[in-house]
């Protein structure tokens, strides 16, 4: 497979199945070596009529140029097949990851989107909480952490 593949077009973020892949790999080297591995689930979405919606793919964009402006190049950051943004943590237990999820958070708070967004996201940490790709993703999206929503045009902050 080719590096260009692995990566959307015109940005660092891994397609879903080179996400998956890297991830797998991340994992065994994780579980050879006996080093931490945090999987954080990003989830954007707006309000259209009431109803919540996954946001745009420019949005997501946007949130993951954020989110890869405060890790580390080693980390990994790509689309789910569902839509979300997954970051894989290297090296990372679970109480440092939540020094750098609340960076990540702050970096989105500080950021001026054209429309309110809201944010979920959620993480968990092999060996602490799982111990293979699948039952991450499904810790993950089974911890929230944080929840946050922004009201742009009233200038309203809401948790």
């Amino acid at each position: 497979m080719c590096t260009n593949a692995f990566y959307e077009e015109g940005s660092k973020l891994l397609t879903p199945g080179a996400f998956e892949f890297v991830l797998d790999s991340e994992l065994k080297r994780a579980v050879r070596s006996q080093n931490f591995l945090t999987l954080v689930m990003v989830e954007a979405s707006r309000e259209w009529d009431g109803v919540l919606v996954t946001a745009d793919e420019g949005t997501v964009h946007e949130v993951a140029e954020i989110i890869g402006r405060e890790v580390r190049e080693t980390d990994l950051i790509g689309h789910t097949d569902k839509g979300s943004l997954a970051l894989a943590l290297l090296d990372a237990d679970f109480e440092h990851s939540a020094l750098v999820i609340d960076r990540l958070v702050s970096g989105i708070e500080h950021y001026e989107f054209p429309t309110a967004l809201r944010i979920a996201v959620g993480a968990a940490c092999y060996p602490t909480h799982a111990s293979d790709a699948d039952a991450l993703k499904r810790e993950a999206m089974a911890r929230p952490i944080v929840n946050w929503r922004r009201a742009i045009r009233s200038g309203i902050d809401q948790n």
